[in-house]
């Protein structure tokens, strides 16, 4: 097991710094969903679903800049391009505050995208760097737990800025936080790309590296399966807002209690992840929680259409929460499963699969979310259909094995 440098931060703080990197792209959706009505009154929104695209807007951007961001990262160093991102996250956040109509905002969440990608990607080519195998599973569920803490809190506190200073209040606390992370990096964390891993800028070696991430069978594939799991995770947060506080249960302000419970659940399963996952390996976990989701998935949809669409709340929140748990035993062991192969081309597969999966869960959440009528059905049959696919790919993957002791 390979630890951080004694000149960078020690195990603790690089949980929490990393954890940041990818918690600043978090806080960038999650804080917004509290704005989303404040944002249909002031752009005079005629469709209300039309102010889900904030969320599609930038990840969409985000998952195609993930592509660039951790190839060149490969070439010049994981700090330089961090700090670019940033730069670029600063300069949408700006334009985001004073946005004059909706098409600039959704241009500024676009810019947003674009440069919180790089801090998501390299977030994950780090921790490879440092890592390897059930020790960066285990490291990648300790970060995963600080991040999902971020949606606990996100949408309390979006609800707070927009009472202090409107919507407009939200982005500029993006912005604080971005410049938090630019100085806590800047000043703490040392460069981690391995010497001999630099790749040359050569258009041949880059292709070469693109080529070995996307021809391994097991990154590919779980790669695959990840972005098949991020779908209804996209499509929940598209449309939790509409489901929880407005249209099917009319919970108002408190709706962000209900989102944050759904958080709260993934950060302790991260954790509890985090603790199995040496004991166990990360295919014995991750196998069964993918099995167990598909399972209580089918179940919660058939009971969601029993009730017309609109299930007693408590029975919808708890189904939720069972499933989102078991979504947490698998994407962090599955990230940790594609990245392990790829340990000499880190920054430019992290990138690659970073954005193929970020791609595949917004476009999957975006038509479900965009698909809302009123019910929860569209939500849950994107849980199952994505769900059985991912399974069907998990196979495809393990050559029909799944549950293998293999070494991890």
């Amino acid at each position: 097991m390979t630890s951080p440098s004694p000149a960078g931060p020690k195990f603790p703080e690089f949980i929490a710094l990393v954890a940041l990197m990818i918690g600043v792209a978090a806080f960038s959706v999650d804080n917004l969903l509290p704005a989303f009505d404040p944002i249909r009154t002031a752009f005079h929104l005629a469709n209300p679903n039309d102010a889900q695209l904030l969320i599609y807007a930038y990840m969409i951007a985000f998952a195609f800049a993930q592509a660039v961001h951790g190839i060149v990262s490969d070439v010049v160093g994981r700090r330089p391009v961090l700090m670019a991102g940033l730069v670029i996250f600063a300069a949408g956040s700006l334009l985001a505050i004073s946005a004059p109509s909706f098409e600039v905002l959704l241009m500024a969440r676009v810019i947003q995208g674009l440069g919180t990608a790089a801090a998501r990607v390299l977030a994950t080519a780090i921790v490879r760097d440092r890592y390897a195998g059930r020790d960066m599973a285990r490291v990648m569920s300790l970060v995963m737990m600080v991040f999902l803490i971020v949606p606990v809190i996100a949408p309390a506190i979006g609800s707070g800025l927009i009472l202090i200073g409107g919507w407009q209040a939200i982005f500029a606390c993006m912005l604080l936080l971005g410049l938090v992370l630019a100085v806590w990096f800047g000043l703490r964390m040392p460069e981690t790309l391995h010497p001999e891993y630099r790749l040359p800028f050569s258009s041949k070696r880059i292709i070469g590296a693109m080529r070995q991430t996307v021809v391994t069978r097991l990154s590919i594939g779980y790669a695959t399966a990840i972005g098949l799991m991020f779908g209804p995770l996209m499509a929940y947060i598209g449309s939790a807002q509409q489901i929880l506080e407005t249209t099917v249960y009319g919970l108002g302000a408190t709706f962000t209690l209900y989102f944050a419970m759904i958080a709260g659940i993934q950060a302790v399963a991260s954790l509890i992840n985090a603790r199995l996952v040496g004991k166990f390996g990360m295919r014995r976990l991750s196998h069964t929680a993918l099995c167990g989701y598909v399972l209580f998935s089918v179940i919660h949809l058939a009971l969601a259409i029993w009730f017309g669409g609109r299930p007693p709340l408590a029975l919808f929140m708890t189904l939720l929460g069972i499933v989102f748990f078991l979504f947490s035993f698998t994407i962090a062991n599955f990230n940790a499963m594609a990245m392990q192969p790829l340990g000499d081309v880190a920054g430019t597969a992290s990138s690659l699969i970073g954005a193929y999966t970020s791609l595949l869960g917004a476009l999957g959440g975006m038509v479900a979310a965009r698909a809302f009528d009123g019910t929860v059905i569209p939500l849950l049959t994107v849980f199952c259909i994505l769900g059985a696919l991912s399974l069907v790919v998990v196979l495809w993957t393990e050559r029909g094995r799944l549950f293998a002791s293999q070494p991890d």
